[in-house]
């Protein structure tokens, strides 16, 4: 599986855990150097709290276009270390 937002790819995986119809990378497969931190926090009731990344493609940023949760409640444990994405980034075969 690909993660691609203008042509770029963000993240590549065969290994994706699927949750609630989204892809869930691991993190290693993320390509850094597209990736800028956020201060955007939102509370899932069975996942826990959950952090975002900006995906940065040349000038064009993609605010809180990533999603990860670093201490998942144990309902999801199996995402743990894995990032997920929206806003128009797609994910192909």
């Amino acid at each position: 599986m690909k993660a691609i937002w203008r042509g770029v790819v963000l993240a590549e995986s065969q290994d994706t855990v699927v949750v609630e119809g989204n892809h869930y990378f691991p993190a290693e497969a993320l390509v850094r150097q597209h990736f800028l931190a956020s201060d955007t926090h939102t509370v899932c009731p069975w996942k826990g709290l959950a952090s975002y990344y900006s995906v940065q493609v040349g000038d064009a940023i993609n605010v809180d276009a990533a999603w990860y949760y670093p201490e998942p409640k144990s309902a999801a444990a199996q995402i743990k270390n894995r990032v997920a994405f929206w806003k128009g980034v797609e994910i192909v075969a």
